[in-house]
């Protein structure tokens, strides 16, 4: 019912929800023939759909070495992630992690549903990366090591100062960027990037996830696993899971915008490394989920939701941003957009509103200065102008059709 609500509410929402669903099925058969690539691919697609899909989208090698590249960073994330593990196991395996890539005969038993998957068969992604150019394999070898340690660092390490949030967030996000930046550069399709704005690209993706995640982190079996910094909560609150008690609602939205704020700082950078990119499908690849971070932290923003439940963008919104995401313009746009929806969330009272709102203020004129929002229809900001009646019309007389349809094969095959 959430999904039929959702679509009367955004008729417009049909088609490109279509579109992605076409290409979902496309891609999937697009699957390479051989086991390991086969293995790889289908494994992508289980861990991350979307994802997934925007990598299809890059030229074949680049494709594959992206695909290894995440396969492998997932598997380092899955040991991390895994709170059954003692420290005592966990460390040596993420300090040597970038060394197991090269044996085809390694794997470890860890994590849960397809990521135990990935973990028991991982000499299908070795057997792979061993195929790669050696460019890729050297870049990918580096940011896992770099990565691996420090996980390990943090095992043992609260995350206390924003400066350790920052540090923490590079280890396993940043480097992600800088990673992608030297595979990008190895292609021949693009300059290197400076670290500083790779790293950007990852910490606003990194510190989205953190912050839409919190409640099922804290509640994580057999103990969670918490990287909101001490020194933004405990202005708020004593401890941090305090924040999901109702008694404390009013501190955890502040504690909540207090992070956000912090998140959009990053967003400048990103806007400047996405304008330099020169090959289509890197773009696409690269602008897609940074325009979903903003968008998940314009939804996250003064929302007590996220101390109470799943929040995420709807599934046509998100339909949409892959559909109509093709040029830096629209990337203008939608960050645009979606400042503007935050900051008219912003509550004079919060304290840290003149902020948050300076920050708001500095990506709009970004945006303005680029010259791009002039020609040009917003998906997301929509006018509360009630429902398309046609639109409505047509869907149901096609959920009626299929019904029938469905109903009419039913009775044949009983």
């Amino acid at each position: 019912m959430g999904s039929l609500r959702a679509i009367l509410k955004h008729p417009d929402d049909v088609y490109p929800l279509l579109k992605l669903k076409y290409a979902a099925n496309n891609a999937a058969k697009q699957i390479p023939a051989e086991p390991h690539w086969a293995f790889c691919y289908s494994m992508l697609h289980k861990v991350s759909r979307s994802f997934g899909l925007v990598i299809q989208q890059l030229g074949p090698q680049l494709r594959d070495a992206v695909c290894i590249f995440y396969l492998v960073l997932r598997a380092l994330d899955t040991v991390e992630d895994d709170t059954s593990i003692s420290a005592e196991v966990k460390v040596p395996i993420l300090k040597n992690f970038h060394r197991h890539v090269y044996d085809n005969d390694w794997h470890f038993s860890c994590g849960t549903k397809e990521y135990k998957v990935l973990m028991d068969e991982f000499h299908h992604v070795s057997n792979a990366f061993l195929e790669l150019a050696k460019g890729y394999q050297e870049a990918i070898e580096d940011i896992t090591m770099r990565m691996g340690a420090g996980m390990a660092k943090f095992i043992c390490k609260e995350v206390e100062s924003i400066d350790d949030y920052d540090e923490y967030c590079h280890y396993v996000a940043g480097l992600v960027g800088l990673g992608l930046s030297k595979l990008f550069h190895a292609s021949g399709a693009e300059d290197l990037a400076t670290d500083t704005l790779s790293n950007s690209m990852g910490l606003f993706l990194q510190k989205t996830n953190i912050i839409r995640d919190y409640l099922e982190d804290i509640n994580e079996i057999p103990k969670s696993r918490m990287f909101w910094p001490r020194e933004i909560w405990s202005k708020y609150v004593d401890k941090l899971e305090d924040l999901k008690s109702e008694e404390n609602s009013a501190k955890a939205v502040q504690c909540l915008n207090d992070m956000v704020t912090n998140a959009l700082i990053h967003a400048e950078d990103c806007l400047k490394y996405m304008s330099d990119l020169r090959d289509p499908a890197i773009f696409r690849f690269c602008a897609i989920p940074q325009i979903m971070a903003i968008g998940t932290l314009s939804l996250c923003f003064n929302n007590i939701q996220v101390f109470r439940g799943v929040v995420k963008l709807r599934r046509g919104l998100t339909a949409k941003v892959i559909d109509r995401t093709k040029t830096m313009s629209d990337v203008y746009g939608a960050f645009f957009d979606f400042s503007c929806l935050l900051k008219s969330k912003v509550d004079k009272e919060d304290p840290n509103a003149t902020i948050t709102v300076s920050r708001l203020e500095a990506i709009q004129k970004t945006c303005k200065d680029s010259g791009a929002l002039t020609k040009r229809k917003s998906y997301i900001i929509e006018k509360e102008s009630g429902y398309n009646s046609v639109l409505i019309a047509i869907i149901f007389i096609i959920l009626a059709i299929l019904y029938a349809y469905l109903s009419s094969n039913l009775s044949n095959n009983a």
